[in-house]
């Protein structure tokens, strides 16, 4: 689309969302014809007068090129609807975004990707999960799509970070406002060769709660499926995966402890249709994607264990132990049961999750 200044400007006045902006450039046709036009005229498209007064004020105070010019300068990027690297996915929701900032990269190969959301108050249980199921999806080449909030969004950008795949965050501000403030280091990771923080927010705008749903439609708009890890019956998440739903993608849910709060959230959705899922390996299979090995398995599968090392991850095959417990079912010493743990963990073999708490992996 020609003049894109113009569609940048537009898409700057608050409350002219994607279905409200679509409108007004189905009619004219060109953004500067409607950045132009007769305001009882854009009243006519349907945009309500409050609107069309902000966009009066608009005009005194915006020049759509200079506007344009200090975004790039900021080091944002975007797509529009219009264009042809916009993402397939995402433009076949039913409102996306007609403008997407983002900065970083989106590839083509980000056509592959997957949702991972759930709980801002992760547990440990959440932490392992997440890192899990993260690793062999990236593994198998998929792009993780999450929204960079605390708890289980940051964990899995984290991981994909770590294992040097890629991610895609999605936020409830402008790119000049990223939210939550101690995630900005994580941000300009993503965005410096790990894929790209997107938003459908100009640059400066800030984190307002009633974002935060939209930002979720994003998410699952981006996704071939979303996978929840962790999340409360009244959870954002699960937002994210009913809009899943909605738009036809698949949906998969971690089971977690029925002593668990966060636990209610992935089992309602289970209840829904959404499939129970234990490993990667599972949702892989789900959705026709073949298992990359990874070098680190290789070795891990062809490691010759000692007996005390069997012992130990008999001990840990159906439940997470206290490094105490294991050395008493044992009958090991603190020193042997502390070096054996370290030993395996090197190794790949068991994981601490922290408090001196330990599973296998």
């Amino acid at each position: 689309m020609n003049n894109t200044a113009y569609l940048l400007a537009l898409h700057s006045i608050n409350g002219l969302g994607p279905i409200r902006l679509k409108a007004i450039l189905d009619y004219f046709k060109d953004p500067k014809l409607a950045w132009e036009s007769n305001l009882q005229e854009i009243r006519g498209v349907g945009i309500p007068q409050k609107v069309v007064e902000l966009l009066g004020e608009a005009r005194q105070r915006l020049d759509p090129v200079s506007y344009a010019e200090s975004i790039k300068r900021s080091g944002i990027k975007w797509l529009t609807i219009y264009d042809k690297n916009y993402p397939k996915l995402l433009k076949e929701i039913y409102d996306p975004p007609v403008v997407l900032y983002y900065k970083g990269e989106i590839l083509p190969q980000d056509h592959k990707s997957i949702g991972v959301v759930g709980t801002r108050k992760i547990t440990g249980y959440g932490k392992l999960a997440t890192e899990q199921f993260t690793k062999g999806l990236v593994n198998a080449g998929l792009t993780i799509v999450s929204g960079l909030a605390r708890g289980v969004d940051s964990q899995a950008h984290l991981t994909a970070v770590s294992e040097k795949g890629r991610t895609i965050a999605v936020l409830g501000s402008g790119l000049n406002n990223i939210f939550p403030s101690e995630n900005r280091s994580l941000a300009e990771k993503i965005s410096s060769g790990f894929g790209a923080v997107v938003s459908e927010f100009p640059p400066d705008n800030s984190a307002l709660p009633g974002n935060f749903p939209a930002r979720n439609r994003i998410i699952s708009g981006l996704s071939l499926a979303v996978l929840v890890i962790e999340a409360a019956e009244d959870s954002g998440s699960l937002i994210t995966a009913k809009l899943a739903l909605e738009e036809g993608r698949e949906v998969f849910a971690v089971p977690g402890p029925i002593t668990s709060n966060l636990s209610k959230g992935p089992i309602d959705l289970i209840r829904q249709g959404a499939r129970a899922v234990f490993s990667a390996d599972e949702v892989l299979e789900e959705l026709g994607i073949n298992k990359v090995i990874s070098d680190k398995e290789k070795v891990i599968s062809e490691i010759n264990l000692s007996e005390e090392e069997r012992q130990v991850l008999i001990i840990l095959e159906s439940e997470t132990k206290h490094i105490d417990e294991i050395g008493r079912q044992l009958r090991f010493s603190s020193a042997k049961i502390s070096a054996l743990l370290l030993k395996m963990e090197i190794s790949g073999l068991v994981q601490s999750i922290g408090a001196g708490i330990y599973c296998k992996r």
